[in-house]
């Protein structure tokens, strides 16, 4: 990793932006990222306590504790992905405005920060189930090392490989109630893990030539935009069998998510007339937002039919 740089415009102004310290704490944790994992650790728990039998309210211990300590795992992740790439970030105008970029926080607090958030989060996650502790540990080491520190300079498939530690979230929260881990729990990490190359790519044709100035070799920055196209297609047709995994949701369900998994190539034909690269990366980034809210929330709702 290269020397730490603090965000050039900020020295020369001497001004930083102006934003209160937990702002900055939500920023370095990622809070978008948090909030939108925790979604999936909550379904993951859910499902698990409605096709084991239990009862939420007789369980809500393992729940706050599952939530809390993936949160924190998460959280702590994140802020370590912030301080591994404090040399990049600068070049990126989506991550210019950083603590660890503009210098609010320096690199020691940021790491501390890190590995503090990691060892609070596993100490919440051993009051569940070692299993769901070593499935969150594994994620966070997927994340920080596999991911961050090794394949997302070096491998243009860096964002294949970073989808395993973003499809972890479901089977922590099924793994501290069942440890056994049911075929569907599998099925919830699939989909996740399916869901997220459109996902990115989309993200990255978006920022294509920040990623560029940065060095970092996404699909849309080596391949270029038809073959991340093409690819990005043929993760969300690969979606399409999934959800019969998850049969005992029920018809409905069945129903809703091949319709969503529809909708989403629509939505990237439509998109395409526009001759937009850029609207059309837009489009899809958009739509793949809704799509996992509503596929997950769906699976929540569905067991009250």
């Amino acid at each position: 990793m290269a020397n730490y740089r603090a965000y050039p415009e900020a020295q020369v102004d001497g001004e930083l932006p102006k934003t209160s310290a937990w702002k900055d704490f939500l920023a370095l944790i990622k809070i978008g990222i948090v909030n939108s994992n925790l979604i999936t650790v909550f379904t993951g728990l859910w499902l698990a306590l409605h096709f084991s039998g239990e009862k939420f309210l007789m369980n809500i211990d393992t729940v706050l504790y599952t939530l809390i300590g993936s949160a924190l795992i998460i959280a702590g992740s994140c802020a370590l992905n912030n301080f591994i790439d404090m040399d990049i970030d600068p070049l990126m105008e989506r991550t210019k405005e950083r603590p660890t970029v503009t210098g609010k926080v320096t690199p020691k607090k940021v790491a501390i920060l890190g590995f503090g958030l990691l060892a609070i989060g596993t100490f919440f996650m051993l009051l569940t189930t070692i299993s769901a502790t070593v499935i969150a540990l594994v994620g966070a080491f997927s994340y920080v090392v596999v991911y961050t520190m090794w394949s997302k300079r070096r491998l243009v498939s860096n964002t294949v490989i970073g989808s395993f530690s973003g499809a972890v979230p479901p089977l922590i929260g099924w793994a501290a109630i069942d440890p056994n881990l049911d075929i569907m729990a599998w099925s919830l990490f699939l989909i996740m893990f399916f869901w997220q190359p459109p996902h990115f790519y989309a993200l990255a044709i978006r920022r294509v030539e920040e990623y560029r100035a940065a060095g970092v070799p996404m699909l849309p920055v080596v391949k270029g935009f038809e073959v991340t196209k093409k690819h990005t297609y043929g993760w969300i047709i690969a979606l399409f069998p999934l959800p019969f995994l998850l049969m005992k949701l029920g018809v409905p369900f069945l129903i809703l998510a091949t319709l969503l998994n529809v909708g989403w190539i629509i939505t990237g034909i439509l998109a395409s007339k526009k001759k937009d690269e850029i609207k059309w990366a837009t489009a899809m980034f958009v739509y793949s937002l809704q799509y996992m809210t509503i596929l997950f929330v769906a699976m929540v709702i569905v067991t009250f039919i």
